[in-house]
């Protein structure tokens, strides 16, 4: 089995919560397989399916953010718990629910009846839950082979205990056609003047630099992220997050000007457009370039073969470019599942290799896998590219939504650079706006 190219992510700093208090606290067709297809999460978890760790006679339910027929991503879920299910004997039911979904009834359902094993991230969310007693301790489960010591912190909860297991990665970077930019002579850019070179020339010919939608609130989230890296640095970046910065302060306004200027490169009227949407704009050759993560490819289709990327450039020198975002995707184990030991038995072995081959063997679009013991064989170069960039990166960050407080990150900044994106001349407005709201979350 060959290996990652750098799936160890062997320089970075993979963020995670700080040790303090405040840091914390601020029907799919596959034989017996069991698949659920309820409208609500919060809906799914029933008092049935106790049993034993693992062998025939037992069950767990896996509860995942892909609804069936939403390609790849569901696929691979599908896939994977098909092959555990072959592999250890357990009954697994699977219910697949839409992401969005999926996030927003959360914090509802595991406080319900939630399944054993359910798909979540890495960062501040996932230490949220376990300081709330959502979710369960898996520190005996680790160490789990092929799974480095990176991977283990980003599993690691204030209390120094693990209660996540990784499967997969993925950068966010600056995505366009190969074919687009070779036909009109364009090269990624080097240097922000380059960058601002690019985007001219673009306009001049008739292609909207950015594919630019937000209809679903995140995916802005990414474009703040960069850009605040980019300007205020990885440690100030990850500092504001954590509540203990100034959102009206001149480091925050500097991002949102900087970001007022980037608008009119942008797709007009972001806000009703989904980020799949803009996705096919320039899959048409329509916008030049997107700021995304890699699952972009998921909806370009035949088009995906033909993405290449870039990482955003330094916008100031003594900060550097050497920042990004690459969540972690991985699971968890609901406090209140009913089957704890089933459900950590599988925990362990979706980190495994056997678990992202099983994956990544079922969909046209594999992940990069967290596992260094994984096969590349379906890797495409892509992939082989993200592994490479992240393993690069000396500061790695999780994501806006998923590196903060999660009633900050849904009800302050979703609708504060949204107000943002509708008025992007009202900076001092919605940084002072965002300023009251997060004093009396992280107080």
């Amino acid at each position: 089995m060959s290996r990652p190219l750098s799936t160890a992510i062997p320089r970075s700093t993979v963020a995670t919560t700080a040790a303090t208090r405040r840091s914390v606290l601020r029907g799919l067709g596959l034989g017996g397989l069991a698949v659920g297809g309820a409208s609500l999460l919060a809906a799914c978890g029933g008092d049935s399916g106790g049993g034993a760790a693992s062998g025939s006679g037992a069950t767990v339910k896996f509860g995942i953010n892909e609804a069936e027929g939403a390609g790849a991503a569901h696929d691979r879920l599908a896939a994977i718990a098909q092959a555990y299910q072959k592999e250890s004997g357990t009954k697994v039911e699977v219910n697949a629910v839409d992401h969005n979904t999926f996030q927003e009834s959360i914090n509802t359902y595991l406080q319900g009846t939630p399944d054993d094993v359910f798909t979540w991230f890495a960062g501040f969310r996932m230490a949220q839950f376990a300081e709330n007693g959502l979710i369960t301790d898996l520190s005996d489960e680790w160490p789990i082979d092929g799974l480095n010591d990176s991977f283990k912190q980003a599993s690691t909860a204030a209390d120094g205990k693990q209660y996540f297991v990784p499967i997969s990665y993925y950068p966010w970077a600056v995505f366009y056609r190969k074919s687009v930019f070779e036909k009109n002579g364009w090269e990624a850019p080097t240097t922000n003047d380059d960058f601002m070179a690019l985007m001219d020339d673009m306009q001049g010919k008739g292609i909207t630099p950015f594919a630019f939608g937000d209809k679903d609130g995140w995916p802005a989230m990414g474009t703040f992220d960069i850009l605040n890296m980019r300007l205020n640095g990885f440690d100030f970046h990850m500092s504001l997050m954590a509540g203990d910065e100034a959102w009206d302060g001149d480091e925050v306004k500097g991002v949102f000007d900087t970001w007022r200027k980037l608008l009119p490169y942008h797709q007009a009227d972001p806000l009703g457009r989904t980020w799949q949407e803009a996705a096919t704009a320039m899959g048409k050759g329509e916008c030049g370039m997107y700021l995304l993560g890699t699952f972009v490819v998921d909806a370009l289709g035949e088009n995906g073969e033909d993405l290449d990327f870039f990482t955003f450039p330094e916008l100031d020198s003594s900060i550097g470019s050497d920042a990004l975002d690459a969540p972690i995707d991985g699971f968890c184990v609901a406090a209140a599942g009913k089957n704890q030991e089933a459900g950590k038995a599988m925990a362990k072995w979706l980190g495994s290799a056997a678990a992202a081959d099983a994956g990544n063997n079922a969909a046209d679009a594999p992940f990069i896998a967290a596992n260094s013991g994984a096969s590349t064989s379906t890797y495409s170069d892509l992939q082989k590219k993200s592994a490479e960039v992240v393993g690069a990166a000396a500061n790695i960050a999780q994501f806006m939504d998923r590196d903060t407080n999660a009633d900050f990150a849904n009800t302050v900044m979703i609708p504060s650079i949204q107000a943002f994106l509708k008025n992007p001349d009202d900076i001092d407005g919605v940084t002072a706006s965002i300023q009251e709201q997060a004093n009396s979350i992280f107080g």
